[in-house]
């Protein structure tokens, strides 16, 4: 498949053209463990930020993540565990789409197998060679207010199957907040990712779980809203708007409306439709398009037709000529029997051949002699005749399929259609000395044909955070969350939460939603009251930077970290908290009375 664009037709380009990148993935490579780690083996934390559409995952003392991959794992039905291939080592995502499994369900890990996966994943990368030992501690994310049965299996897996001396959990959006934010203590922090949202508030250095909200919407229902609008758009191209490209469209060409009505309005105006449009050219087989046959190069192409259609006929002669000849056997082995006088055994077979009497049976068996005479005599001038044998394009229909008693007569499957219904598109220059055909593309613009127009979906599906009723979701949006949490605080504690509005996560990327989210604000608080809106530095990485930070102050003091004396003696459940963690509630169990 060659992508091409109109600009190879047409005389002149539609504004706006992008094309798909199709980004193929990267194998992620194989580190060394350096030096510095194994002389520290104990000391230097591992940072893994396990987020549900992108893992990332480097050391304490790096500077970048090492390691970015997507979360997910395929394995063939019936293949052994170690062809499970995960993140980056799926070169097509959409090949195997359908066996795609992540350990997620919403931002919860509850698939502990395909976690396993990742984690080894993640050791064999980083160069860690100990089987079943990690001497190094882990700091790793979780969702906030993550269930003490998921963290439970979590701290079991890395305890029991691979040894780590400590871990410490913490909430993605938190070490964001805490990156971003050293000198403020309190906020109000708006995380948009894949699956879910959340508005957590933080007051004086701690979260309010209790207070805090989420909304099942993301990336996730997005990609695939945009999907289904697309395929309903242009169902001429469903299998080429996969929800991969959708990906890629929302990242590139998505926006958030700071008025969706109004901005909606404006789509309606010619003027503004035509110069906002973004036309996303789909790859194209271009070969028919270009070429530029001369008269006898298109003969020759008739001539390979015509040739192949005589052996098409011949063939066909050939099956004729054996069905006939084992029909007119039966019939004389039905004449042998009144020869050898055996009478009765004759009248059955005529009764079997709807015939009446032997004359019938002999006119028959003289129709089909001539018949098979008649093909010997086709087969024998198509073998000496050049041109095109067209006497058998009409099937000669003879009554014997009537009497017969055969399935189908070869008959019905004889004819060939005239020469000229067969090419239809050489008729008109057929004779004629032109030298060069004029190119299909001047006629018709096949690339403008592969394009998928986004107007209004590019500001359809984001709205989606904002309107989960815009998908049939019975939800409320960002904004109206937002005030829901608000509105369970004093008008104190309100303006002292509003004065840190803080936005991340991989959808805040959307352009335009800080200012949407400062309209929204402004339509909710009082008269002449201020607030203050910000932005990650890095709505995607900071979450990764944070714990890493974070791993780096407190690698040293007992704060935040579950030992594995913790573990055995205070259970899987059990969390040490800290500035970005979870609050940690003991599980009650009722006594037995």
């Amino acid at each position: 498949m060659a992508a091409a664009t109109g600009a190879d037709f047409a005389a002149e380009t539609p504004p706006n053209v992008y094309y798909f990148q199709d980004p193929k993935p990267v194998a992620d490579p194989i580190f060394e463990l350096g030096e510095a780690h194994r002389a520290c083996a104990g000391r230097v934390p591992l940072v893994v930020d396990n987020g549900s559409f992108q893992c990332r995952v480097g050391w304490a003392l790096d500077q970048a993540p090492r390691l970015q991959f997507k979360n997910v794992s395929a394995r063939s039905r019936g293949a052994s565990r170690s062809h499970t291939q995960v993140g980056n080592d799926i070169r097509n995502l959409e090949v195997v789409r359908w066996l795609l499994k992540s350990q997620f369900d919403r931002n919860v890990v509850v698939n502990f197998d395909i976690q396993e996966q990742v984690f080894d994943h993640i050791f064999q990368h980083l160069g860690i060679a100990s089987e079943f030992c990690m001497e190094h501690p882990v700091v790793l994310t979780e969702a906030p207010c993550n269930p003490l049965y998921s963290r439970q299996l979590m701290s079991e897996l890395l305890f029991e199957c691979y040894h780590v001396p400590k871990v410490s959990y913490g909430i993605d959006d938190l070490y964001s907040f805490w990156r971003n934010n050293r000198s403020a203590s309190s906020g109000l922090i708006v995380s948009s990712g894949y699956h879910c949202c959340h508005v957590l508030p933080v007051l004086h250095g701690r979260l309010e779980a209790h207070n805090g909200k989420r909304i099942n919407l993301g990336g996730s229902q997005a990609a695939s809203y945009m999907q289904r609008l697309l395929q309903l758009k242009y169902p001429g191209h469903l299998p080429a708007i996969t929800l991969s490209r959708m990906e890629e469209i929302l990242h590139e060409r998505c926006y958030i409306a700071a008025d969706y009505m109004e901005e909606l309005d404006l789509w309606k105006l010619p003027d503004f439709y035509a110069e906002n449009i973004h036309r996303m050219q789909l790859p194209f087989n271009n070969k028919l398009l270009a070429s530029t046959l001369t008269a006898e190069e298109r003969m020759e192409r008739r001539q390979q037709q015509i040739r192949r259609l005589q052996e098409l006929n011949a063939r066909r002669r050939e099956e004729k000529l054996q069905l006939d000849q084992e029909r007119l056997e039966r019939l004389l082995s039905i004449q042998e029997l009144l020869e050898e006088g055996m009478t009765e055994q004759f009248k059955r077979a005529l009764l079997e051949m709807s015939m009446d009497s032997a004359e019938e049976l002999q006119l028959y068996i003289n129709k089909l002699s001539l018949a098979i005479e008649q093909t010997k005599q086709k087969i024998l001038q198509a073998e000496v005749n050049v041109e095109v044998d067209v006497v058998d394009t009409k099937p000669d229909v003879s009554d014997l399929d009537q009497v017969l008693s055969c399935d189908q007569s070869m008959d019905e499957l004889e004819g060939v259609n005239e020469l000229d219904q067969l090419f239809p598109e050489y008729q008109s220059d057929f004779g004629k000395q032109t030298n060069v055909v004029q190119p299909i593309g001047q006629m018709f613009n096949l690339a403008e044909y592969h394009q998928l127009h986004l107007g209004s979906e590019r500001i359809r599906v984001p709205e989606i955070l904002f309107q989960p009723s815009l998908i049939g979701e019975e939800q409320a949006g960002i904004a109206e969350t937002l005030q829901y949490v608000l509105d369970r605080y004093s008008k104190e504690q309100q303006d002292e939460l509003v004065q840190n509005v803080f936005l991340t996560g991989g959808n805040i990327l959307y352009p335009g939603m800080k200012t949407r989210m400062e309209r929204e604000l402004l339509a909710m608080r009082p008269f002449q009251s201020s607030f203050q809106v910000s932005m990650a530095a890095n709505p995607v990485l900071d979450s990764w930077f944070g714990a890493r930070d974070w791993a780096v102050e407190y690698k040293d003091q007992a704060e935040g970290w579950i030992t594995l004396a913790d573990y055995e003696e205070k259970g899987g459940e059990y969390l040490s908290e800290h500035a970005a963690s979870n609050v940690y509630v003991p599980m009650c169990l009722a006594k037995p009375t």
